[in-house]
């Protein structure tokens, strides 16, 4: 009996210390493991990917003055979330989401009429990209929130994580919000291709920046763009490497699960030969499993290839910076606009010297245009072409919504031939395919002191 009762205790002390073990072991893992870790962001309500103030979307860097400006605002108290948002300014100026929460807190507070937008960006998957998509929206916000004489803008802002499955249920909550009038995005083609049905069937204009496949055109009659078409970047860089450069032979490398990838390369193709120039296909894909950077410069050089166009999607650009690093100077590196971006300066440094590209816009590209000196006052620092295009979305809307304050009266405005507004790429207007009509030009990677990292992009004389 005392053996029965010595080895029941025995039982009862290992599973109290397993308890107390497995316990412990959860708080640790609690302390360490971020609190949304356990949500995906597929899994997020569509509510939780949409904010006007009452919720932060970019948690990166928040600060407390940010936090409890959106706790305020969440509260309907904007005069706390005013005076926390400019706190929160004064210590990132280079955050457009606070910037856009200031503005709309302003707007609540002294109750003035206003016309709204919202605006959709990869929060989630490149939170860079989402980030200068925004601060185009955000400054011409503030600049007409500003303007005593115009009614004002309020913005709201959506994650979509450039995920077309969530585009399409943040295009339902649009639609479904009636004082939206219009939306600036994606910033994807295959989000804006999958949101886009959506708009039209719900007569909600949507104006993307930065989704320039072939497959957007003639999409709806409420579907339109700022960038121009791939069509207009491909001819402008195959005119140049076949008629200055005399490079005929092209290898290109793409990435087969993007429209806009895939739209560049074949826009490219057809331009190359028509200037006499013949594609050599390596078969190489930037969303293969295996891909491997260190083969692809071999592959094109035995195959004939003078030349390498590099043609990734937004999310898979470090590849092709890759790439260009085992390159050393083999072959003539060109590429789609994806890479003209702060990124592939700083990571690509001397590998990514020579680098050519087609652009929609560069600082020095409009003579007497005061968007880039402005916005180098608004966020402390040079902008990019996301933030331009953004910028010129929004002035297109403004323009339009100044003729009709209605859905319908905005997509009538932007479907008019005679319809033009002014941006940061000089005069916006539509072709009524719903794509921009505009050009391009070249830049290329060079040593510069003016960036601050070693290397620019100078644009090309044609």
């Amino acid at each position: 009996m005392a053996k029965r009762n010595e080895l029941l205790v025995l039982v009862l002390a290992l599973l109290i210390t397993g308890a107390l073990l497995f316990m412990g072991l959860h708080w640790v893992v609690g302390q360490f493991t971020p609190q949304n870790q356990g949500v995906q962001p597929a899994q997020m309500a569509i509510g939780d990917r949409i904010s006007s103030g009452n919720r932060g979307l970019i948690i990166a860097n928040e600060s407390q003055a940010k936090q409890t400006g959106i706790e305020a605002f969440a509260a309907k108290d904007f005069n706390r979330a005013i005076e926390q948002f400019k706190v929160a300014m004064q210590g990132n100026r280079n955050d457009p989401e606070a910037l856009i929460y200031l503005n709309n807190a302003q707007l609540m507070q002294n109750a003035r009429s206003s016309v709204k937008i919202a605006v959709s960006v990869p929060i989630g998957s490149n939170l860079n990209v989402a980030q200068e998509i925004l601060r185009g929206v955000a400054q011409a916000q503030d600049e007409v929130n500003r303007r005593s004489n115009e009614k004002p803008l309020e913005v709201t802002i959506a994650n979509d994580d450039n995920d077309p499955e969530i585009a399409k249920q943040v295009a339902a909550e649009f639609v479904k919000d009636g004082k939206i009038l219009a939306v600036v995005g994606h910033n994807a083609s295959d989000a804006s291709i999958a949101a886009a049905p959506i708009y039209q069937k719900g007569q909600l204009p949507m104006i993307t920046p930065t989704s320039s496949a072939d497959t957007l055109s003639n999409a709806g009659s409420y579907i339109y763009r700022v960038v121009p078409s791939t069509r207009y970047t491909a001819d402008v860089l195959s005119r140049y490497v076949v008629k200055r450069l005399n490079q005929k032979s092209i290898a290109i490398c793409l990435d087969a699960k993007s429209p806009d990838s895939q739209s560049f390369a074949n826009n490219f193709i057809s331009a190359l030969s028509s200037e006499g120039g013949r594609f050599i296909n390596i078969g190489c894909d930037f969303s293969a499993p295996d891909f491997n950077p260190g083969t692809v410069i071999s592959k094109a050089v035995s195959s004939g290839a003078e030349g390498l166009l590099l043609s990734p999607q937004v999310d898979r650009a470090n590849s092709a910076i890759d790439v260009a690093r085992t390159n050393q100077g083999k072959l003539q590196l060109m590429g789609n606009q994806t890479l003209y971006t702060i990124n592939t300066l700083k990571l690509g440094q001397a590998d990514a010297n020579g680098l050519l590209l087609p652009v929609v816009w560069h600082p020095s590209a409009i003579a007497n245009n005061p968007f880039a000196n402005n916005a180098s006052n608004y966020w402390g620092g040079r902008v990019n072409w996301r933030t331009a295009m953004a910028y010129d979305a929004v002035q297109a809307i403004l323009t339009g919504l100044k003729q009709n304050e209605s859905r319908d009266g905005l997509q009538k405005a932007f479907s008019n031939p005679e319809f033009a507004a002014k941006g940061a790429t000089g005069t916006i207007q539509f072709l009524p395919s719903g794509d921009r009509n505009g050009s391009a030009i070249l830049v290329r990677v060079q040593p510069s002191s003016q960036a601050g990292i070693g290397y620019d992009f100078v644009p090309v004389s044609p």
